[in-house]
């Protein structure tokens, strides 16, 4: 397994060296392999690993083959221990995402893993959707959009298809179920960073 340069945002220090990496992504595939041996999720014993990966810290795994989506399941509220969150979202993204079939065995091989650690999100104050389109920061923040019960999140590595910040907004109302052009005093956006850091399941 092998773990690909980290994505922070501009001015943000990496908190997870090579090692940390590593100790996560050996964590989701072996969550991942566990489900396919026993149905059922890994559970590690966070006392077990350094401090860093005991913090209580939200994250997102995604996976794909060959490029291509496979699942991706995350939180955005902090709960649990680092390293269990992990170990419950590959798990989810591997055999409870929606989108797609339950991984198979003959799939793992071909899995790139993709972690992202979350900073606390931070919410944003704007009066009007092009004062919201000044503050957010391209290829930086990830955006959680709230309008009533209609809530979506795009992930910061999202911009490298949406560079666009219109675009990226108008897509971001669509995942949470709103028309595109939809706008609302009542809209709620909160941004946050990432520590992304990724490498192949075997």
């Amino acid at each position: 397994m092998h773990s690909t340069d980290p994505q922070t945002p501009e001015g943000e220090s990496n908190r997870y060296d090579a090692d940390l990496r590593m100790s996560l992504l050996g964590v989701a595939a072996r969550s991942i392999a566990h489900g396919l041996e026993q149905g059922v999720v890994l559970r590690p014993d966070p006392e077990a690993y350094p401090e860093a990966l005991r913090e209580t810290r939200a994250t997102f795994v995604t996976l794909q083959i060959e490029g291509d989506l496979r699942g991706c399941i995350g939180v955005l509220e902090a709960r649990r221990p680092l390293v269990v969150d992990v170990a419950h979202n590959a798990f989810a993204a591997a055999f409870e995402d929606p989108r797609f079939p339950r991984l198979r065995p003959s799939e793992f091989a071909q899995l790139e893993l993709h972690i992202s650690v979350l900073t606390p999100p931070e919410p944003l104050a704007f009066d009007s959707e092009h004062d919201l389109l000044r503050r957010i920061r391209p290829g930086r923040d990830g955006l959680i959009l709230t309008a009533g019960a209609h809530r979506g999140t795009f992930l910061p590595s999202v911009w490298e298809q949406l560079p666009d910040p219109v675009d990226f907004l108008a897509h971001l109302k669509r995942k949470a179920g709103l028309p595109l052009g939809y706008w609302s005093t009542d809209i709620q956006v909160s941004r946050y960073g990432t520590e992304s850091f990724g490498g192949a399941a075997t």
